[in-house]
């Protein structure tokens, strides 16, 4: 089917908008280290984490617009077992681990490079003063500063990508510093949260869809799939550039390096001092953004989960002021408790963003509840293993070298389930 210039209008409006919520500043981070650490094979690395990122957020994008909303994504597990699910990954994209992630990140990569002195405990209690005023506010300045930001951001990106494509700042090395690459891909992917941010924000982009007048079915879903490969087509460009960028970075730094820090160096060695300026203001405004909507996300899911009798604003200052006091900890060890916590919920939530495109097919209730605990399981004994409990078992499992031990227990709890559900009708 044709596409009208409205359409069109809408996709790319639209496309940026599902760009800017996917893309927040601390994603940067992720691909320069990941491209260090893969060395000559960061081609493979990158592969498996926009995979991993991007191509399972529009999976989980494409889920939300089939069921109509997130909830229809959770809600054949129960009321209880979807609501502890949904908290849970509001509890990841909020203040356990990515609003705390924007405070570290704004003091490591817009403050510390200028100013090095600086209470880093200070700074969090002045941002997230900041963050507490503009949610309870609900000031139109973020949604103002956020229009801007977004192409401010994306412009120097496009910029510092060029510059380090067209004059290298080294050689792509022979070594590869990591074990197991498709696995430090995949896993890089699952720190962005950006499937999880799309369970909590998809919605988002539907209501956006249907304001423009795209209410049928068939128009929704073309005008929001457009978004997606705009979306998608920017992101790639974007994350492609910056693996690349740490790739050539090789030959002053191993894995030892801050995040934070090799982001700054390529930014230094390629623009100098002006370029650390120009990007520590858009990545420090941008990191308000992305907090101001992760912590209105977030109060506001928790006090509409508590019908209301925990207030907005006392559940923002709450959030606030628990993410300030775990933002101290620093940004390398927010990613670090984030691993593990990711590697548990992510399972789960995929297994439902699979099923959901099947749902009309599968009668039982009991196939998603058990397909999801087979999932949930293996990821806590998985993570288990990580910490030292030995479960060889968990090794020979297949696909457990890329991190997706936990398909076959799901797919087999799943035709338990089936079976169950036959029984009980």
């Amino acid at each position: 089917m044709k596409h009208t210039r409205k359409d069109l209008l809408d996709i790319f409006v639209i496309g940026f908008a599902l760009f800017s919520m996917f893309f927040g500043a601390g994603n940067v981070i992720f691909p320069p280290y990941l491209g260090l650490g893969c060395g000559k094979q960061w081609f493979l690395g990158f592969v498996c984490y926009y995979l991993a990122d991007i191509g399972l957020a529009l999976l989980a994008l494409f889920a939300i617009l089939r069921q109509g909303g997130p909830e229809g994504v959770t809600r054949r597990l129960g009321k209880v077992p979807a609501a502890l699910l949904m908290s849970a990954i509001v509890l990841c994209i909020g203040p356990m681990l990515a609003i705390p992630r924007t405070a570290a990140t704004t003091y490591e990569m817009s403050l510390a490079p200028l100013v090095s002195s600086f209470s880093p405990v200070l700074f969090s209690a002045l941002f997230f003063l900041l963050i507490l005023f503009l949610c309870v506010r609900e000031s139109a300045v973020v949604d103002i500063v956020g229009k801007v930001l977004t192409p401010a951001l994306l412009l120097g990106l496009l910029v510092l990508i060029v510059m380090g494509v067209l004059d290298p700042i080294g050689p792509v090395p022979d070594r590869v510093l990591v074990d197991n690459v498709p696995f430090t891909g995949i896993e890089a992917g699952y720190q962005t949260m950006d499937v999880l941010a799309a369970m909590v924000f998809g919605i988002i982009v539907l209501k956006s869809a249907k304001s423009k007048g795209h209410d049928d079915p068939k128009s929704l879903f073309r005008v929001v799939a457009g978004a997606g490969v705009v979306a998608g087509a920017a992101l790639l460009v974007v994350y492609l550039g910056l693996t690349y960028l740490g790739v050539t970075m090789s030959r002053f730094f191993d894995l030892s390096v801050l995040r934070t820090y090799l982001v700054v160096a390529i930014v230094r060695n390629l623009m100098g001092y002006a370029g650390i300026v120009l990007f520590s203001v858009v990545v420090a405004l941008a990191c308000v953004t992305t907090a101001v909507a992760l912590v209105s996300s977030a109060a506001g899911y928790f006090s509409d989960l508590s019908g209301g009798r925990l207030r907005y604003s006392w559940l923002a200052a709450a959030i606030c002021l628990f993410s300030a006091v775990v933002s101290c900890i620093g940004l390398d060890q927010i990613v670090s408790i984030a691993a593990p916590v990711l590697n548990i919920v992510y399972p789960p939530t995929l297994v439902l963003i699979f099923l959901s495109f099947f749902d009309r097919h599968i009668r039982s209730d009991w196939v998603f509840r058990m397909a999801a605990l087979g999932a949930l399981v293996t990821s806590l004994l998985t993570t288990a293993a990580d910490f030292g409990v030995s479960l060889p078992f968990l090794a020979r499992l297949p696909l457990a070298e890329f991190g997706f031990g936990w398909v076959l227990p799901a797919a087999v709890c799943g035709a338990i389930g089936a079976l169950v559900g036959r029984k009980r009708t």
